[in-house]
């Protein structure tokens, strides 16, 4: 009866650091990076805003080319609709919120699995020198979960890579037509 008794105590003290320490941690989370791409904006613009383009271009697939994709809607306006489901790249959808041709495609990001999560994903393009600087933002609310993961694998670690990579391959697509 006294080992229930400490392993109550126990469970109760940290489900009571769980919770308190959850208030202390990051609400919020963003992923930035940026590269500059020698290549008309109406060409860098094109090959974000209209998913069967970036489909050529995306990270994700390139990892998982044999996921299942569906491209639908508006091609480069709002609504327009890119879903996957695959193995590795889990389950979700992009969907197009604003665009700015030319200068901003604003993107919601959402996740269905492995983990469910929402994210708000945008691609700002800005003239620079002779080419044109394109950031890739991903930002978004951390649950209960998704604080304490952050203690020990920052969402810019686990997902800062791929946007490099992403970008690497836009700027080839972007530079070279392919």
């Amino acid at each position: 009866m006294k080992f229930l008794k400490v392993l109550g105590i126990i469970i109760v003290v940290l489900a009571i650091i769980i919770l308190v320490g959850g208030m202390f941690l990051p609400k919020t989370y963003t992923v930035s990076r940026s590269t500059v791409i020698n290549a008309p904006d109406s060409v860098i613009y094109n090959n974000i805003a209209d998913y069967n383009e970036f489909l050529k271009w995306n990270p994700w697939y390139k990892m998982e080319p044999t996921a299942k994709t569906k491209i639908s809607g508006p091609v480069a306006q709002p609504d327009h609709l890119y879903e996957w489901e695959g193995k590795e790249t889990g389950q979700g959808y992009m969907k197009t919120k604003s665009v700015e041709p030319n200068k901003m495609v604003d993107i919601e990001l959402k996740f269905i699995k492995p983990f469910e999560s929402l994210a708000d994903t945008r691609f700002d393009i800005v003239p620079e020198g002779t080419g044109n600087k394109v950031t890739w933002t991903m930002s978004g609310e951390n649950d209960l979960m998704g604080k304490w993961m952050g203690v020990f694998m920052s969402m810019d670690s686990m997902i800062g890579k791929d946007f490099e990579d992403g970008l690497k391959f836009l700027k080839e697509k972007s530079e070279t037509g392919n």
